[in-house]
């Protein structure tokens, strides 16, 4: 299962619909009651592009990228455009000895807090800070895994947090392009969707 370090094109994500989804089991009770579930322990966004495409070199393109990704199976960036940037984001404390930490985006409201492992950051974008004073230097990021590397270990209790914007991992999630063909350039088109690869 290869994943093409490529986006799909951003002028078509840009128009395209969906977002984050849950899976939650409710069992309701002789007495009208709920008890329910989360069968995953995270959320997985689903997008249809179809709603992105507006012109005939726009269904091209997406044609293309398709068949260059063989359908669903080779992976590729994804830009959510309802979410794709992280700032402040506390990625881990220095211990003197940890020099790699992940990438995360946390989501907090109402006291509760979710985390998300980011492992597709856009390159150039990422920013990282030693108790809030940027480190311009003596660092890395590996943009395929999202994963920051320190050529010496933050000291112990120095927070470490970083700034940067991310692209999904995703696939499409048809072997199949739903296209009907109706005049010389115009055409329409089903659903064309696209599923997050979780890590």
């Amino acid at each position: 299962m290869a994943f093409h370090e490529v986006r799909f094109p951003d002028n078509i994500s840009r128009g395209a619909r969906g977002g984050p989804e849950r899976r939650t089991q409710i069992v309701e009770l002789a007495s009208g009651d709920e008890e329910r579930n989360a069968s995953w322990a995270n959320s997985r966004r689903r997008y249809d592009v179809a709603y992105g495409i507006r012109r005939a070199d726009d269904l091209a393109a997406v044609v293309a990228f398709f068949e260059a990704r063989n359908g669903r199976l080779h992976g590729f960036r994804f830009k959510d455009w309802t979410d794709y940037q992280a700032l402040a984001q506390l990625i881990g404390q220095g211990d003197g000895v940890t020099k790699t930490f992940q990438l995360v985006k946390t989501y907090a409201s109402g006291g509760e807090v979710e985390t998300r492992v980011i492992t597709k950051p856009v390159s150039g974008t990422v920013k990282i800070y030693r108790d809030g004073v940027e480190a311009v230097s003596g660092w890395s990021v590996n943009t395929a895994t999202g994963l920051v590397t320190f050529n010496v270990a933050p000291s112990s209790g120095v927070q470490v947090t970083a700034d940067f914007e991310f692209d999904v991992p995703a696939r499409f999630d048809s072997d199949q392009m739903d296209l009907t063909i109706e005049t010389y350039q115009l055409g329409s088109w089903g659903q064309i969707p696209v599923l997050e690869i979780r890590p």
